[in-house]
Parts: structure tokens; sequence; C-alpha cells
């Protein structure tokens, strides 16, 4: 939900363009050479115990202020940036999330990721908040608004544990994916609670303004603008491709139509952008769930019919499975080099001095007590197991989700020590998360998969 900025414009100056000139014409050549060596070695990647995101970071702080210092890209000094970069990642990856969850709503598996994305992250929000006033010396609005910067889990760095395809049915997969792809909305209402405590965000008497706008019409508006923008957007290609035969192969085109369509409405309507797309891409696979099956021979599977069947984008029964198989193929692929982009960023903005002592124990505090405390509380009552449960608290990411919000509440007019010390605070949590993350997905997961299925 887009809200006016209180920061003033300046023109920029000279040296300001040559200096982004310079800038962008070195991210072209570092860009360049980091993508193909990774389209090269994808293979060896792969086979290493860590993510690829974790090797993106450290070129970037090897190039960075905390290496190198070959590169000093400062977050405070382009704010606005770094904000609409994080922005399209995030919008990207939740509409690719949304597209992988194929389960009908009425599963009760979809019980625990609306658990974890309403109960666990406001428990987050509360306990980092308190944390914030007790230990770091915050006042209650700005804790508060750490808390909702940290609370959301992230959709774009959890490709290892994510769902891995449609048809993937993982309890804890599906968990921590529909987690990530709910609660980057439904932080949204404390971030501008922590802005109106801080006086940059018109709160109403007793806080009615918020409960009515940023908490009611803002997260249902979002979720009703988004799924009526998938379906109707779904409806009507598969209307032509059933109808007419017409292949309409620009998937690309459809795949950042609706993104844009989906996220600029809800951003009008004063709704999250963020759940608007989440609900788009749901929407669009429920489509293709409900139309794909229900009508193939007994053994076969839209899936199959795809492989072998040249007319699949025009055929009745595969044009659902086909529609959505494309639009995902393409979103991933756009989610893959945003993700490059902001991970090296993070490295890039990453400076001595934001590793303090007292940081370090708050993102220790963050990782091994506010998150296994707060999903412990949220999956109370459920029948999930002490394994999933486990890795369910451990693999809490954060990471572009945080910088997004992070950007967004400096760009509102925060005091320049505040900001510093948000930005410190935060990218010092997306890193160590980044790391150790990284560093255990590989093991624990085939752990996990050993454990599920031995032999």
């Amino acid at each position: 939900m887009r809200l006016g900025k209180n920061s003033e414009c300046r023109r920029p100056s000279v040296f300001d363009m040559r200096f982004l000139h310079v800038i962008f014409e070195a991210w072209y050549l570092l860009m360049g050479a980091l993508l193909i060596t990774v389209a090269i070695f994808t293979s060896t990647v792969q086979r290493l115990p860590l993510t690829e995101p974790v090797i993106y970071l450290c070129i970037g702080l090897i190039l960075g202020s905390v290496g190198l210092k070959v590169v000093d890209f400062n977050p405070v000094a382009h704010p606005v940036l770094f904000e609409h970069l994080a922005e399209i990642a995030v919008v990207v990856s939740l509409f690719t999330v949304g597209l992988k969850l194929r389960l009908p709503l009425k599963d009760r598996l979809w019980r625990i990721p609306c658990r974890l994305a309403f109960v666990s992250m406001t428990l987050t929000v509360l306990l980092v908040a308190v944390a914030g006033v007790l230990g770091l010396g915050l006042s209650w609005g700005a804790a508060i608004l750490l808390g909702a910067i940290l609370a959301p889990t992230d959709p774009v760095l959890a490709s290892g544990i994510e769902l891995k395809h449609p048809h993937d049915r993982s309890h804890l997969r599906f968990s921590l994916t529909g987690e990530a792809g709910l609660n980057d909305g439904t932080a949204f209402p404390f971030v501008m609670l922590g802005l109106g405590l801080l006086g940059l965000h018109e709160l109403g008497d007793w806080g009615w303004r918020w409960l009515v706008v940023d908490v009611g019409w803002a997260i249902f508006g979002g979720l009703a603008i988004g799924g009526g923008c998938g379906f109707a957007v779904g409806r009507i290609v598969l209307y032509l491709r059933r109808k007419h035969r017409e292949a309409l192969d620009r998937d690309e085109l459809l795949t950042i139509g609706l993104i844009s369509l989906s996220y600029g409405g809800a951003l009008l309507c004063h709704t999250y952008g963020f759940l608007a797309v989440f609900a788009a891409g749901l929407a669009l696979r429920m489509i293709e769930q409900q139309g794909s099956d229900k009508k193939l021979p007994a053994g076969e599977t839209s899936r199959d019919l795809e492989v072998v069947n040249v007319a699949a984008p025009t055929h009745p029964k595969t044009a659902p499975a086909q529609m959505a198989r494309a639009v995902l193929g393409f979103n991933e692929q756009m989610e893959r080099i945003l993700e490059v982009a902001l991970v090296l960023l993070v490295g890039l903005a990453l400076t001595p001095a934001f590793l303090h002592l007292r940081e370090i124990a708050f993102v220790l505090v963050l990782f091994l007590v506010i998150r296994p405390l707060a999903v412990a509380a949220g999956l109370w009552g459920t029948r999930i197991g002490k394994v999933d449960g486990g890795l369910i608290c451990w693999f809490g990411i954060r990471g572009i989700g945080s910088i997004y919000y992070l950007m967004y509440a400096v760009n509102q007019g925060l005091e320049p020590e505040l900001a510093q010390r948000l930005i410190s605070l935060t990218l010092t949590v997306v890193v160590v998360s980044i790391v150790a993350h990284g560093i255990t997905v590989t093991p624990l997961m085939s752990w996990y998969k050993r454990l599920r299925h031995p032999g």
C-alpha cells in the first residue's frame, strides 16, 4: 500500500548522475559475468552443501566495504533504488509462490501456513518489539517497526525448502512455502503501526483508522483484487485456447501483465499489493487445478498428456496445465535474476560498522528464541510432528522481504539516526540468515528426505 512520501525530493547533481552511470556500467559487467558463471557451473553448485545466494553474498562481501572495497554501495544514499529493486523481486516471487500452491483452499493442510502467517507472525512482531525496547533501547514505535521488518519469512531465498513442483505434497515444504507467500503481506499492517507511532502515518483516534483501513480493508481488499484479476485473466486465456484453439504463446507477457494488473490495482485501491499478486498466482493455479484432471481417463494426468501431445497449449484437456506451467517457468527465471541482483546488493551494502556485538546477540535471540516460540504457539494443537515442527522453527529465512520493508520505512522519512540503526540490524539479520540457512538447508533437507523415505 502506497502512502505519501515525507522525504524531500531534490534535483540530482551532475556528480550524482555520473556516479549512477559508473554504478550501472560496473553492474552490467558484474551481473553478466556472474550469471554466465552460475549457468555454466550450475550442476557443480547444486552438489555443494550450500545454496546459490550464499555464493552471491560472498561475492558482494568481497567486492564491497567488508572486502576489497571495489564497489561502495550505501543504501542510505540510494534508498528509493534499493526499495524498488526489492519490491520487484518480492512481487515476482510471491506470484511464483501462489502458482506453486496447487492444493484446494478447503484442504486441511492450509491451516498450518495460515497459522504461521497470522499467529506466529504477529507473535514475532511483539517479541521482537519487546527485545528491541529492553535489549536495544529502541522506542516502542521503532521496536514495532523493527518487528514488522523482520517478521516475514522470505519467498525469494527459500528455493531450497519451498515446493519443488505443483504436485509436491510435502507437508513441510507446503507449510514453509505458504507461510512465506502470506506473511509478506500480513506484516504490512505492523509496518504502518510502527510508522504511526513514530508520527509518520495517520492511525486515527484510538487506532480506528489503522484497524479499519490498514488491517481490515487493505488485507481483504488486496486478496479480493488479486484473486479476481487472476481468476478473470485465467478464464479468458483458457477460453481462447479451448474454444478458438489460439495458442497465445506470449506467456511472458501474460505473466508480467497479470502481476502488474493485480499489483497496480491493489495499490490504487490502497490495499496490499503483495497479497494481491500472491492471490493472483493462487487463483491462476486454482483454475488450472479445477480444469486439468477432472476429464482425463483413469491413470492419466495432464502432465502425462502434455509431454506427448504437441497440441497441449490448445488441447481442451491440457490447456490449463500448459498455461500454468509456462507462466511458472518464466516467473522462476525472472526470480533467479532478481535474486542475484538483490543478494549482491546486500553484500555490497554491509560494512564493518554494522557488525556490533549487540546486533549479533539480537540475531541469535531472533533465530534461536523468538522464532521457535512464535512457531510453537502458532502450531499449538496441530498434529504436525516434532521433526517437521523443528525444521519449521529453524527455517524462518529472512531476506528480500525484510529489505523491502526496511527501505519502504526509510523512504517515509525516518530520522537519519534511527534509519541507520534499523539498516544495521536488518542487514545483519539478513546476512546471517543467508549464510546459516544456506549452509544447513541441503544437509537438513537431505536428512529429512531419508527419514521420510528410508532406502
